[in-house]
């Protein structure tokens, strides 16, 4: 196994940990309720996705249909 010839200085070790930081997620502005949410994804205020509905028409074929199963 390798083993390291010198001693990591303090400055090398803190300029390789500079860029541990998290960002800060961009946020846009949902044009159907105007609530923050994320790109790319559906609203979680509203549930719309690309101006239409998404969240109610999954929940909508989720629920089983009566008569049928157990």
């Amino acid at each position: 196994m390798a083993v390291p010839k010198r001693k990591t200085s303090h400055a090398r070790q803190a300029s390789r940990r500079a860029n541990w930081r998290l960002s800060a997620p961009g946020l846009v502005e949902c044009p159907h309720c105007h609530a923050s949410k994320l790109p790319h994804q559906v609203c979680p205020a509203c549930g719309y996705y690309d101006g239409r509905s998404v969240v109610a028409e999954k929940q909508a074929a989720k629920q089983p249909e009566k008569g049928k199963g157990r």
